[in-house]
Formats: structure tokens, sequence, C-alpha cells
């Protein structure tokens, strides 16, 4: 170690020493622990307690992804002949208290980033036998679903993925939206449900409002 990154450490406050070892901790966890665990799990890749997660031999976590505190990363097998499986791409950020549920698929691309208090739904609760005894939070759907969220997309707080739904490349998608359909690459979104204001123009190398409908 040189003598300018010895100059660095000892400039740090206590607190951002903390920090490091904390991150350096949890990811020797990952390493000795966690690999073992899922499906397959990334080099410098970060889980945070506390967290839910439930069927890791079903989630494959890529390579220098970080997951803080609060997530729930849940594989819900309904159907052993057609296994749910989750998997998460190399480089992706999940912030605070993330759910991610999956009777089927999901797929987040690389360098994917997730607001706090997100949802990506990857099952449903079917609702329309009212003869059925069964509570409505007990049945679970979504054998065959598929739900991707493109590489490089940005999901702010708040937002819910439904399930089906697929997500382009390099999409945006603002604060507290819901969004229920596909979106191509390059766009932006926002509201509930989702409504697609800004798409990126190759040709004239900009983002467009898209043409109002008459």
């Amino acid at each position: 170690m040189s003598f300018e990154k010895i100059g660095r450490i000892f400039s740090l406050s206590p607190y951002d020493v903390l920090m490091r070892l904390r991150f350096r901790y949890y990811r020797l966890k990952g390493l000795l622990f966690y690999r073992w665990v899922f499906k397959s799990f990334g080099k410098g890749s970060v889980i945070y307690p506390p967290m839910l997660i439930g069927n890791p031999k079903f989630i494959r976590i890529g390579k220098g992804v970080v997951i803080q505190e609060g997530v729930r990363l849940e594989a819900v097998i309904v159907d052993p002949a057609n296994p749910p499986a989750i998997f998460i791409g190399d480089g992706v950020n999940i912030e605070q208290n993330v759910s991610i549920s999956a009777v089927g698929k999901i797929y987040i691309g690389n360098h994917v980033g997730i607001g706090a208090r997100s949802t990506i739904i990857g099952s449903s609760h079917p609702f329309f036998d009212v003869h059925d005894p069964t509570k409505i939070s007990a049945r679970i759907g979504g054998v065959g679903s598929v739900t991707e969220i493109g590489d490089y997309c940005f999901m702010g707080v708040n937002d819910v993925i439904q399930m089906n739904v697929k997500l382009g490349k390099y999409v945006v998608v603002g604060a507290n939206t819901v969004v229920k359909s596909n979106v191509t690459d390059y766009s932006v979104v926002e509201g509930n449900p989702a409504a697609v204001i800004l798409t990126y123009n190759k040709e004239e190398d900009r983002w467009v409002r898209p043409a109002k409908k008459s």
C-alpha cells in the first residue's frame, strides 16, 4: 500500500471508515456464504440486512450488485415442473425496501437502478372465483409469466412494474409510476398508468416529446 493510499485512509471520518468496513464485511459474506446459497452470486456483490430471501437456489445475482436494506427477493414455487427464476444482471443497484417476487420469470438487465420502495411483480392473486373458500392472498398465479427490465433502465422511488411487462433498454421510470404495458427502448415514462413523456431521437441526438394525438 502506497503512502498516498495510507494518507487517504487517515483523512477519512470515523463514519466513512465504518461504512467502508461494513461494505467489505458484507462483500466477504457474499464470497464465503451467498455464493453457495444462491443459484449464482457474482464477484463483488453485496446484500445488506435485514432481508427476506425466498428459495435463493432459483435466484441468480450478477457481478458488482449492491442490494440495500429491507429487500424482498422471493422465488415462489407453484408448479415444480415450471419453476420460478429471478435473474439480476451485473452492476445493478437496488435501493431500500424493494420487493421482487416471481412465480414465473423476472429478468433484470445489466447496470439497472431500482429506487427505494419499488416493486417488480412476477405473480398474481386470482380473485374471479367468488365461491373459492381460499382467501385471495393465498391464491397464487403467474406460472409462465415473464417480466423484463432492460439494460441501463432506471426506476425512481415507489414504482410498480406489473407482471408480464417488458421495459426496453435505457427506460427511465419516474417516481410513483405504475407500468402496466411494455415500454420501448430509450423512453421516459411517468404516471398511473404510465405514459411516455419523452423518447430519444437518434437522428437528432436529443430527447423529444411524443407527438400529441389528434
